[in-house]
């Protein structure tokens, strides 16, 4: 049973790097900015101590100085050709929040993603820089902060009431790089205790209602001695049903629990037990 997604992997048993997405270079770069700008507009005006219950903790201030320097912090790799990993203090370490106005908190956001997304079209996605996983390049940069983006988008809008719209596309993407990312073998090597995921009977189907056969489909099996995701039409132990926004909000664990949208048949426990298990850095 090879690690990752089957749809993509060559006959000679190569790994298509993670980096390489559904999207174009072009489109991530544009779509850092994009969602970007739609996260500036949705807090307009919003206060800036309120919480953000997808991310406990947090206020939205400490969200939004997370994604700028998330920004700057990859932006600072490609342009400088990183070989090694640079200190992420600036963006994990949210204490002590900044006299920041509104009108400053934007212009700041705008700057930092614009930055971004230039340095990585003048690099190009097959720069050579350091990334979180062996064998990638600039192109997994630019993909891993287009969906970092939109889903702390994502948590703005929930922690403001506003309904999160994601163009299908990217969102479809979004869930497939989710998908490669949580069944890299080296998983069990952060996590050991997803080695507990694994069981026979255990497998789990997410059906996109708004996408076609076998696009927006995807199992999770976790019957054999790793975690195995594919791009597939099969019978599960449980399956997921609903639009793609909502199934991306699902498996990043940003739904309410009343789950709207999802239609959910067989063992609802494996995915309720599962959902509580997964899961990654954002």
């Amino acid at each position: 049973m090879q690690h990752g997604i089957d749809e993509g992997t060559p006959a000679d048993g190569t790994r298509v790097r993670v980096g390489q997405g559904l999207l174009s270079h072009d489109r991530y770069c544009a779509e850092i900015v994009a969602q970007t700008g739609l996260l500036r507009d949705g807090v307009a005006g919003a206060d800036l101590a309120a919480p953000v219950p997808s991310c406990p903790g947090w206020n939205l201030a400490q969200l939004l100085r997370h994604v700028g320097e998330g920004h700057r912090w990859a932006e600072t790799i490609v342009r400088t050709r990183a070989a090694e990993p640079l200190s992420d203090e600036k963006l994990r370490d949210l204490s002590g929040d900044p006299e920041w106005s509104p009108a400053a908190v934007d212009a700041w956001l705008a700057e930092g993603a614009a930055r971004l997304a230039a340095t990585l079209r003048a690099a190009g996605p097959d720069a050579e820089v350091w990334t979180p996983l062996p064998g990638e390049k600039a192109a997994f940069l630019a993909r891993r902060f287009t969906h970092e983006t939109a889903v702390h988008r994502a948590d703005a809008f929930l922690a403001a009431g506003a309904d999160f719209v994601l163009d299908s596309d990217v969102a479809g993407d979004a869930l497939d790089e989710w998908m490669r990312l949580e069944s890299l073998p080296q998983v069990f090597d952060y996590q050991p205790a997803k080695r507990d995921l694994l069981g026979p009977g255990r497998t789990l189907h997410f059906h996109a209602t708004d996408a076609g056969a076998g696009v927006g489909e995807w199992l999770v099996d976790l019957t054999g001695d790793v975690i195995a995701c594919r791009r597939a039409h099969e019978a599960a132990a449980v399956t997921a049903r609903g639009p793609l926004n909502a199934l991306l909000l699902l498996v990043y664990g940003r739904l309410p629990a009343r789950r709207d949208g999802i239609e959910i048949t067989g063992d609802a426990r494996l995915l309720d037990w599962w959902l509580e298990r997964v899961g990654f850095g954002v």
